[in-house]
């Protein structure tokens, strides 16, 4: 299956670096990658939730209803979106490097018949949109 793959060092705690990514409704603060339609929705495992993605900042966005398979305060955020012949998971690990720092890694795995037909198209955009949201944590979660 294919996968895109972002990680960045934070220097902050894993519980700052979580806090921020999963109150998506500040996420307009920080994220120009995800965007949250319904605030009033918080992340629950096993909930549907209503958010767009921007691949490239100058796009418009698309809407996508994941479902959260796994929410693991401080570790693991896991999301899964389905649609007739494709699947994208979604994995947001938080892990623990020393003193008030944290590694943040965002995988995203795909699969389906119409994988073959879309990745090509999407792959760059999607990778891209994914490391600037890595970058962006960092600089909104540091303070800068």
């Amino acid at each position: 299956m294919p996968s895109l793959y972002a990680e960045i060092e934070i220097n902050a705690p894993k519980s700052v670096v979580w806090d921020a990514l999963v109150r998506k409704e500040n996420w307009l603060k920080w994220n120009t990658f995800l965007y949250d339609r319904n605030p009033d929705l918080l992340f629950v495992q096993g909930r549907t939730v209503q958010l767009s993605l921007r691949r490239l900042r100058e796009e418009t966005e698309t809407e996508f209803e994941p479902r959260i398979l796994l929410l693991q305060p401080q570790v693991c955020l896991r999301w899964m979106t389905t649609a007739p012949g494709y699947r994208s998971e979604h994995v947001f690990e938080l892990q623990d490097i020393g003193r008030n720092r944290t590694k943040y890694t965002h995988r995203e795995t795909v699969s389906g018949i119409t994988t073959r037909l879309f990745l090509p198209f999407l792959r760059q955009d999607q990778q891209q949109g994914l490391r600037r949201m890595a970058r962006e944590l960092k600089h909104y979660v540091e303070g800068y």
